[in-house]
Order: structure tokens, then sequence, then C-alpha cells
């Protein structure tokens, strides 16, 4: 069992900044695809980013631009930098790995963009 972790949610106001990070207890390299998913009240899970295992990233066409997508081999861990967040962000904000046989997932973590 791959255990994902995912930490740095908050409030943030429109037009701010949050860091989301995503460990992995293996090491991501071996790994298809790591993506960051979303869901509001309501709605439907949302892929938002996704990164490759060749480094090849993908973005929900609402976050282009304003989202980047990392990893950092060496600590088993992708980032979802985001900028200029809009209350439309607002959602948990989940962590996938993707494996030919399984996918694993986090817990979650809540962003919220509120004035």
């Amino acid at each position: 069992q791959v255990q994902v972790v995912e930490s740095g949610g908050g409030l943030v106001q429109p037009g701010g900044s949050l860091r989301l990070h995503c460990t992995v207890s293996k090491s991501i390299t071996s790994i298809y695809q790591m993506s960051w998913f979303r869901q509001a009240p309501g709605k439907e899970r949302e892929l938002v980013a996704a990164i490759f295992r060749g480094g090849t990233t993908h973005y929900l066409w609402s976050v282009e631009g304003r989202f980047t997508i990392s990893r950092d081999n060496a600590n088993n861990t992708v980032t979802l930098q985001m900028n200029n967040l809009q209350p439309d962000d607002t959602a948990v904000y989940y962590c996938n790995a993707h494996e030919v046989d399984r996918d694993s997932w986090g817990q979650g973590t809540q962003v919220t963009v509120s004035s």
C-alpha cells in the first residue's frame, strides 16, 4: 500500500498564493503519473494538474498559467504552486499516485479562497 499525504492548504484572499505538498511513501520515479485533483461542494472531483514519469505536465484549462506542478524525486514529493487564486478554486485538493495496477489517494487538504 502506497501512502500519500498532502499538506499546505488554508485560507487565502483572492489573488493570493498557496503551495500544496504531496509526500509519497515510495520512489515517485517509479510512479507513472502523479496528480492533483480537487472537489468542491456539490461538484465532481476534477483533475487539476498532472506530471508524468517522463516529466510532461498537464493542466486543467482554468488553472493554466496560474498553477505549476513539480516534483522532487530525492524527497518523493510533488508540489502544486497556486498563484492568483480565485474563489472558484475553493475545494478540497487531493493528491493521487497512479500506477499500472493501483491508484493511491491522500486524505485531502482544504483550500479556501475568500475575502
